[in-house]
């Protein structure tokens, strides 16, 4: 799925769709189907800054583009790909999560949004008690006092203690929580643990999973955001003489010596990624990477430019420098990212909640003021035992209630009974409190769903964004059907493709080479002596390195003459170099062989000469649409456009 997003992502980046303009007439008839002007301005002006190919900007070019792109819809429906089970499957997954961004209380969700903004500037240190209950039990008391007792003991002999005791991890738990901020634990958890002060422990609360109380050992400020460079060595190094550890700690003597952080990142780092830029990582907070331990050493450096001593994480051995230490962001900053998770926290319920009383003040509601009664009446026994079953002479097709002009029946609310006495199941519960909860319930569900059903009518934003989505993964199925998998399957195709262009596919010049380093060009010439005598790299290692100095590290492989890592000046030829300066540093390169450039076999270019017959395939199904499906433009009002985005 994630795949199929991306590449939906990149075929949507030339055809989205916004908002209708004012003015608007017939601009495109693909096979019977109008097109307005207003459809294409959309994409045109939504996607300008996008596009970077510069014919595509051009009118006519983007035509072109927006014309391909309605006939392979076109023929997506005329293939009925509209159809398909996995096709509507996928549309409605898409649909469900792009609804919940709209189906919010905007005043409640800015709320909620300040409020994680200012539980995220302080990370707090805790444990808890929690006694399990389940989610809909309504006899609360044996739990409540359990829970009570158990602080009042912890009170007295202290967590550890009445952890040893008590804890059994299945109805009760004793745990320490360790630092957490806004979003990491449940909302009412995360409330009553900001509201307790530092130092001691709340009264019972309960959440989804039972009553809690929680005890606040510790409350810090938030870390804040980092700057910094590592140079790593990894643990997967396939140089069978290479010792990770061994190669960190001589990297970490250099740095001792005076050299460059950022050139022995350059130099030595296998994070390619990062090595380029001597080292340097995108900016990053608590909990944001993959690995508790590189974070915390980041963080614990006291000054911008301090290093940290070597340590292994689960990537291989690291040495990181500390570049800037930024606090919290700014609300509006941090706003969008807050919105987000607002929306897919436990705090959503507050937010629907307002929702639904809002939807209430929108729509016309009408309610059955007989209905609650009637249902606690046909309700027996039963239901608590799940064989309770709808009464024969069940008045089905009586209202329930109405929205608007939808009503629902009995038999809708019926239904929605049967299928709760699951949860009720060796429970006791007056009738009246049960189908008050239920209808409570059913109607809340209702509303929603009934706004849900109609927010493609109600908002138009959400309506142009919903297309984008209905046809960019029906453009994805065309695509994958009729040219990516045609393409890819293809053995005989793509070997005569590739003996077709053939020139098309080369090598760079490439260097087998042991490069000898140091930061002293004495010591670098001195290591070119003793190449020159035949010294291995292990004797001219032990005699030019020292317990307390690194003087030289040797780097084996294979690369391209322009990488990074080879001086700019360097000759690609067979033997010993001179001393070369790069990087800070002097360098002495025995090339052991030169790779010349020339033809890439198929299997060695085969990804390339994948895309390539691929965009051939493409190019050659579009002109056999423009002749399946007739195109017509009308000249005016295409005219009309160009006058309107030169103005």
């Amino acid at each position: 799925m994630t795949a199929k997003l991306r590449c939906l992502l990149l075929l949507l980046l030339a055809l989205n769709f916004s908002y209708a303009q004012n003015q608007d007439e017939v601009l495109l008839i693909v096979d019977g189907d109008s097109i307005m002007s207003s459809e294409f301005l959309r994409v045109y002006n939504k996607n300008l800054d996008l596009v970077k190919d510069e014919s595509q900007k051009d009118i006519g070019g983007y035509l072109k583009l927006f014309t391909e792109y309605q006939l392979k819809l076109k023929e997506a429906r005329r293939l009925g790909l509209d159809e398909d089970k996995n096709y509507k499957r996928e549309f409605s997954n898409y649909k469900n999560q792009l609804i919940k961004n709209y189906l919010s209380e905007n005043k409640v969700t800015d709320e909620l949004v300040k409020e994680a903004y200012e539980r995220g500037n302080e990370d707090i240190k805790a444990s808890h008690i929690l006694v399990r209950l389940a989610e809909t039990e309504k006899d609360t008391l044996e739990a409540y006092n359990q829970v009570l007792k158990l602080r009042e003991q912890v009170l007295e002999e202290g967590f550890d203690a009445v952890k040893a005791k008590k804890h059994n991890g299945q109805t009760v738990f004793l745990e320490d929580l360790g630092y957490f901020s806004a979003f990491k634990m449940v909302y009412d958890f995360e409330t009553a643990a900001y509201n307790t002060p530092k130092g001691e422990i709340s009264m019972p609360f309960r959440t989804q999973f039972g009553y809690h109380v929680v005890k606040v050992d510790d409350r810090r400020k938030s870390r804040g955001t980092i700057t910094a460079a590592h140079i790593m060595v990894a643990n997967n190094e396939k140089d069978s003489l290479f010792d990770p550890e061994k190669r960190i700690k001589d990297i970490y003597q250099k740095l001792n010596q005076g050299e460059a952080f950022e050139s022995l990142a350059k130099q030595f780092s296998d994070d390619k990624s990062s090595a380029r830029n001597g080292g340097k990582l995108a900016p990053f907070k608590s909990g944001q990477l993959s690995s508790i331990k590189f974070e915390d050493e980041a963080f614990t450096l006291k000054e911008d430019g301090d290093v940290s001593k070597p340590f292994q994480t689960a990537y291989g051995w690291h040495i990181v420098k500390r570049i800037k230490l930024e606090p919290l962001k700014t609300l509006e900053a941090l706003r969008p990212e807050l919105e987000n998770k607002v929306q897919r926290d436990s705090r959503s319920k507050l937010i629907k909640d307002v929702m639904v009383e809002e939807l209430k003040s929108r729509y016309k509601i009408s309610h059955n003021s007989n209905a609650k009664v009637y249902f606690e009446g046909i309700l027996t026994e039963d239901y608590f035992k799940r064989s309770w079953k709808l009464p024969e002479d069940f008045k089905a097709d009586e209202k329930l209630f109405s929205i608007n002009e939808k009503t629902f029946s009995y038999d809708d609310f019926g239904r929605h009974l049967m299928n709760s006495q699951r949860m009720y199941a060796g429970r006791s519960l007056k009738f009246s409190t049960l189908i008050e909860n239920e209808y409570n319930s059913y109607f809340e569900k209702a509303i929603l769903q009934f706004r849900e059903d109609n927010l493609e009518n109600e908002n138009e934003e959400f309506a142009n964004i919903l297309k984008e989505y209905r046809d960019g993964l029906l453009l994805f199925d065309l695509m994958e059907k009729e040219v990516w998998n045609k393409a890819s399957k293809d053995s005989l195709g793509i070997e005569k493709y590739y003996d077709e262009h053939k020139s098309e596919y080369q090598w760079k010049d490439r260097v087998e080479v042991m490069m000898a380093s140091s930061a002293d060009e004495s010591i670098a010439k001195k290591a070119l002596k003793l190449m020159k005598k035949g010294k291995s790299q292990e004797d001219i290692t032990e005699a030019l390195n020292s317990e307390k100095k690194q003087n030289i590290i040797f780097t084996k492989g294979t690369f391209s003459t322009d990488d990074n890592k080879l001086p700019k000046a360097f000759e690609a030829k067979e033997g010993l170099s001179k001393v070369y300066m790069h990087n800070d540093a002097f360098h002495v390169i025995d090339v052991k062989a030169v790779l010349p450039s020339g033809n890439k076999t198929l299997e060695e270019a085969k990804g390339n000469v994948i895309n390539d017959y691929q965009m051939e395939i493409e190019a050659n199904w579009i002109n056999d649409l423009h002749k399946r499906f007739d195109v017509e433009v009308n000249d005016k009002a295409l005219k009309t456009i160009k006058s309107k985005i030169e103005n």
